[in-house]
């Protein structure tokens, strides 16, 4: 509150919502579950800290007292993805002395469904203290959108949260959730939405005492995601080389660990969520691509992804939801995402289970025919022969829907996702100029996606015998020969695809890293491939830390614009599997230094995304990006594929093997990654 000029009324100030920045906030991951705390471990209610299950803010803020001081956090480090611990200082338990010799340290732990902290208070003095401990707990109950939007919880203001006592604790039930929170040894008292544990600790002389309590999800009725069992890869030992690539390999598979989920009824079946925090659930384009990074590893991730993903195909046509028989979707939800604060004035309203995704479908088609490359015996295949034909049938009707021979997407509903490609921001499909491109929408990537995905249909098709492969290999050849008459555009430096044909069938003519997503497909002729591999390893697209969203030349620009100038590392990765693919192995393994430069920056936990400016810069955090982010992780297992030319092959007796070329490896380097064979070509 500010006073008014010359006395008068005093004058509230209200700050605007923001989003949460949270590039140097600290995450604990076990799917459902996540927690975030500012670096120093602290948490204080702003920002997104808190503990969250299945899209809730549970808790908002933790707040430690001892003996009525507030001890000041000094380290903050965590030993894997569910436990960190924090450090903290008392000052005025020894006033004689300016070296604190009483710490606190906090051990947090998480887990599916619940939380736990262990409150330890180690004393060096010479004589014993007996302390009062105490902690403030701000329930809060917010949803995802409404801590995204930075907007206060609308569960609180409307009273919807109870707070009943309970044996050991306070029983918290709001959205369909129940919540027990207990402190283990001590008492408990409710103010409003504040939970207050105390305990008296006698800590001896150079001791230690400690204090427990926790919190956990007894029931939600509301679940539509579960936890999972064990995780579906195997072991893996990385040594030889580049130790920055075991170092990021190691972290990933960590955090990958804790973004692995099911849905109830298919608990068996494991996918990974896109990423905490906001996309911490099912999505399609997302955990497609993310599974396929990990096929080096082994196929039970990519088959979980696929059975799940076809558990909730299409079979009708919906408008308010996207859907048309055949679609694979592309997320999933307990409630209706609506956009809130600072994102209100978009209008968003996506359906709990909504399919407004025009390239999901067609990944879904090449991770089965990839899976299959990779050891994905029959007998798994077969199952899914219905789902696969029935996703063929909607790419090559459903998906082009004005009958022009391209894939395109609109948002029927009026209310869902603008843009439906993997940059599904609102400005990210523009004119080299800068004006936004008017819809419906051809993007340049998802041809290429459908025509790899004819092409390896039509094959499991024929395998199994079923109808179909001579038309999907036709649709396919049609696909090709269209493209390449409608997408190329030229400038000043030569010719290379436009990002998307517009609602006038015009090429949309700003240079991106889409096309880096055609390299790969078979959709290019080898005049493309070439110009577009030209056009990749421009400086006006490679940064030095990976592949740029978008040209410097392109007046939309921005190096911390979401997906008009900043760098994706799974974006890269996928154009660096493509020049691998091609035939581009140098330039393959630039992209793969590159994002592993990006990574020893990040400490190997690599963001969603950062900026794209110039190597001479530096590279700096996208203040608001997931991290953990199951495709910026799963990277790293790309980056191990290309550096070593891992590749599928069938061995005697048909076993799997991996065959390898260390190229980056010293003659005594190996990999171990458990139920697989590496081969080391000589």
């Amino acid at each position: 509150m500010t006073e008014q000029p010359g006395g008068g009324e005093p004058r509230v100030t209200v700050e605007p919502p923001h989003q949460p920045w949270m590039h140097d906030m600290k995450p604990l991951v076990c799917a459902p579950a996540q927690f975030w705390s500012n670096a120093d471990g602290s948490v204080d209610g702003r920002s997104l800290c808190g503990f969250y299950v299945a899209d809730v803010r549970l808790i908002s803020s933790i707040a430690p007292t001892v003996a009525g001081e507030e001890p000041a956090p000094v380290a903050w480090s965590a030993s894997d993805s569910r436990h960190s611990s924090t450090v903290l200082l008392m000052r005025d338990l020894d006033p004689g002395s300016v070296d604190p010799r009483v710490r606190m340290r906090i051990e947090r732990n998480i887990g599916h469904n619940g939380m736990q902290e262990e409150l330890v208070i180690e004393n060096d003095l010479d004589h014993t203290l007996d302390l009062p401990v105490r902690l403030d707990i701000t329930v809060d109950m917010s949803s995802m959108q409404e801590v995204k939007g930075g907007a206060p919880s609308q569960a609180l203001q409307q009273g919807l949260v109870t707070i009943r006592p309970a044996v050991g604790g306070v029983g918290i039930a709001c959205r369909g959730m129940n919540v027990q929170l207990a402190a283990h040894g001590g008492r408990v008292a409710v103010a409003d939405n504040i939970v207050s544990l105390a305990w008296k600790l006698h800590i001896p002389a150079q001791g230690w005492a400690s204090a427990r309590w926790e919190a956990r999800v007894v029931s939600n009725f509301d679940a539509v995601i579960a936890a999972p069992e064990q995780r579906p890869w195997g072991d893996m030992r990385l040594d030889g080389g580049d130790a920055r690539l075991a170092r990021w390999v190691k972290r990933s598979l960590d955090d990958l660990d804790g973004l692995r989920m099911a849905i109830p009824a298919l608990p068996d079946d494991q996918f990974l969520a896109a990423g905490a925090p906001w996309f911490f659930t099912l999505f399609g384009r997302d955990s497609l691509w993310a599974a396929r990074f990990m096929l080096p590893l082994g196929t039970e991730l990519a088959e979980g992804t696929l059975k799940t993903l076809a558990h909730f195909q299409a079979n009708a046509t919906n408008i308010e939801i996207d859907a048309d028989p055949g679609k694979i979707m592309h997320e999933l939800r307990a409630e209706s995402l609506e956009s809130q604060g600072v994102f209100g004035a978009d209008a968003m309203r996506l359906p709990p289970l909504y399919y407004g995704t025009l390239d999901a479908t067609e990944l879904w088609i090449i991770l089965l025919g990839e899976a299959r490359a990779w050891g994905m015996p029959d007998s798994r295949v077969r199952p899914l022969l219905g789902n696969l034909q029935a996703a063929m049938t909607w790419m090559m009707d459903y998906g082009d829907a004005d009958g022009d021979g391209f894939l395109e997407y609109i948002d029927r509903a009026g209310h869902g996702l603008s843009n439906q490609g993997w940059k599904d921001s609102g400005d990210s499909i523009r004119w080299r100029d800068g004006r936004l491109a008017q819809g419906p929408i051809a993007l340049c990537e998802v041809q290429g996606y459908a025509y790899q995905a004819a092409m390896l249909g039509a094959d499991i098709l024929e395998r199994f015998n079923r109808p179909g492969f001579d038309e999907a290999r036709e649709w396919a050849s049609r696909l090709k020969a269209r493209f390449n008459e409608c997408f190329w555009v030229d400038d000043a430096e030569g010719r290379y695809p436009a990002i998307a044909l517009d609602n006038e069938k015009r090429p949309v003519d700003s240079l991106t890293s889409n096309i880096g997503h055609l390299l790969g497909t078979g959709i290019l002729d080898r005049r493309g491939v070439a110009d577009v591999v030209a056009r990749l390893m421009s400086p006006d697209l490679l940064s030095g830390y990976g592949i740029r969203t978008m040209s410097r030349r392109n007046s939309g620009y921005s190096p911390l614009s979401y997906h008009c100038g900043t760098v994706w590392t799974h974006d890269s990765a996928i154009a660096m599997l493509g020049l691998a693919a091609e035939g581009y192995r140098a330039e393959a393994l630039i992209v793969a230094r590159q994002l592993l430069r990006a990574a020893e920056h990040f400490d190997y936990q690599t963001p969603e995304l950062y900026s794209g400016d110039s190597p001479e810069s530096g590279v700096m955090p996208y203040p608001a990006a997931c991290h953990p982010q199951s495709w910026s992780a799963a990277s790293s297992i790309a980056v191990l594929e290309t550096m070593l030319d891992m590749r599928p092959t069938t061995g005697n007796n048909d076993e799997m093997l991996i065959r390898a070329d260390p190229i980056s490896n010293p003659s005594n380097g190996y990999i171990e990654i458990a139920g697989r064979h590496i081969e080391y070509r000589k």
